[in-house]
């Protein structure tokens, strides 16, 4: 059962993400990302209040770099689409479990990004996921 709505646009959009942001990172990574914007959608909290929808996490301002790049707007291809379908309906893995942000550093993982703590390195990237104190609901959203 879905935990955000997603119509087929919805799924197509996500699958496109996942793919510019994480291909290099194999299904594992794909599939981090969609963690993390699902969590930014469902949590409401730190710079993502407001965020109800797919597209509405995917064209948040400065949110991600892949979608200035041509090859975001390239068609979604089905094996993504099945990742952006499991992270839609709640599948989630560590270090993105609980997760708001990523980033791919030149070199190792800062202790903390935009003041929230590491959670791990996942190959070329560096996941993040806020205090409770900064975002109590993203620990409740599941």
């Amino acid at each position: 059962m879905a935990v955000v709505k997603a119509r087929t646009a919805d799924i197509d959009l996500l699958a496109r993400l996942l793919r510019a942001e994480a291909e290099g990172e194999g299904i594992q990574g794909m599939m981090m990302v969609g963690n993390v914007g699902i969590n930014r959608i469902r949590a409401n909290c730190s710079d993502f209040k407001g965020l109800r929808t797919i597209p509405d996490m995917v064209y948040q301002p400065h949110a991600f770099e892949a979608v200035t790049h041509g090859y975001f707007y390239q068609r979604a291809r089905e094996s993504e689409r099945k990742l952006a379908r499991r992270a839609v309906n709640g599948e989630r893995i560590w270090p993105a479990k609980y997760s708001l942000w990523y980033f791919r550093p030149e070199g190792d993982c800062p202790a903390t990004w935009y003041g929230q703590p590491l959670v791990a390195r996942y190959k070329l990237h560096c996941f993040y996921e806020p205090t409770g104190e900064e975002c109590e609901n993203v620990y409740q959203t599941f």
